[in-house]
């Protein structure tokens, strides 16, 4: 679990990325956990744009994301996302 001044350290850091991941009209998938998985392995903090098109509302695919990669939720902007989870192996940022 993240603290309140953790959290807005992060959500600094994120304010200056781009998404890296775009979720369209088919939703949340067991490919699309995976390949979140290995962007919060790489990058520790990822941004997710939720397109217009996507069956679910944005706070309902953060909880799915969330839970299944075991990710901490820092912000939603709009359709915008912001999760984090510390990396094991390639780890960047101290909180």
């Amino acid at each position: 679990m993240i603290t309140g001044k953790q959290r807005s350290y992060l959500k600094s850091l994120a304010n200056s990325e781009k998404p890296l991941i775009q979720i369209g009209k088919g939703g949340v998938t067991e490919s699309l956990i995976a390949q979140i998985d290995e962007l919060l392995e790489s990058h520790e903090i990822v941004k997710i744009s939720v397109l217009k098109n996507a069956p679910i509302l944005a706070r309902d695919i953060s909880e799915e994301i969330t839970n299944g990669t075991n990710a901490e939720f820092v912000q939603q902007i709009g359709n915008k996302l912001t999760i984090y989870r510390e990396s094991k192996e390639n780890k960047k940022i101290i909180l």
